[in-house]
């Protein structure tokens, strides 16, 4: 499948996306944010300096899920009390794409969820249920968190939002989910906890000290 092109309108720099229905990405040259329509390309911002990271993780990063091949073609940073954590935006081989989250080495590979009834965020505390496609969820942690710098390729517009709260839950197995209060209107993903191992990662970053 040709993958769709443009060039920077910032620079010039030839743009190509990996997933053919990102709609926002970043120029690597120039670090532009550019926002996509159809096969224009516009600058909407400039993307900071990203905070330090120890992921091995990076933007091409491929690996494999539920027998699903998939890349890494993006990233969202967040910073929260605790230092930041990293949602990447994967492209699936079956067209789908989803999020891979990576905080403090744990894991977690979630996909956007149709339900629309959600509950406001101060309505939620930890230890509180919710039944979602016939799964009981445990809110297992909230948190504040604020708007990191972003990478790569997205599915939406994201820049500069302010603070936002987000409500991770769990099941009694390796069910995991995320309520995204970033927008006015909630989002929830849907997906589990993963082990590092099981996703037979490759094309990882490598640290002088692990020579």
């Amino acid at each position: 499948m040709t993958r769709p092109r443009a060039n920077c309108p910032n620079c010039g720099a030839p743009v190509e996306f990996q997933w053919s229905k990102s709609v926002q990405t970043v120029c690597t040259y120039c670090r532009s944010i550019l926002v996509r329509t159809e096969v224009d390309l516009t600058k909407v911002g400039t993307v900071a300096d990203l905070p330090p990271d120890s992921s091995p993780i990076q933007l091409r990063t491929e690996g494999t899920y539920r027998s699903h091949a998939f890349v890494v073609v993006g990233r969202i940073i967040y910073e929260y009390d605790q230092g930041t954590w990293n949602e990447w935006h994967i492209s699936l081989n079956d067209g789908r794409s989803g999020w891979l989250s990576d905080a403090q080495a744990q894991y977690a590979i979630c996909f956007p969820s149709a339900h629309t009834d959600l509950p406001a965020s101060d309505t939620i505390n930890v230890g509180s249920r919710f039944t979602w496609d016939g799964m009981v969820y445990t809110t297992t942690t909230i948190t504040r968190a604020r708007y990191r710098g972003v990478e790569g390729e997205l599915p939406f517009q994201y820049r500069g939002k302010d603070s936002s709260v987000f409500v991770d839950l769990r099941t009694s197995s390796s069910g995991f989910a995320t309520l995204d209060y970033s927008d006015q209107e909630p989002k929830l993903y849907i997906g589990e906890a993963v082990d590092f191992d099981e996703l037979r990662l490759k094309n990882l970053r490598t640290f002088e000290e692990w020579a």
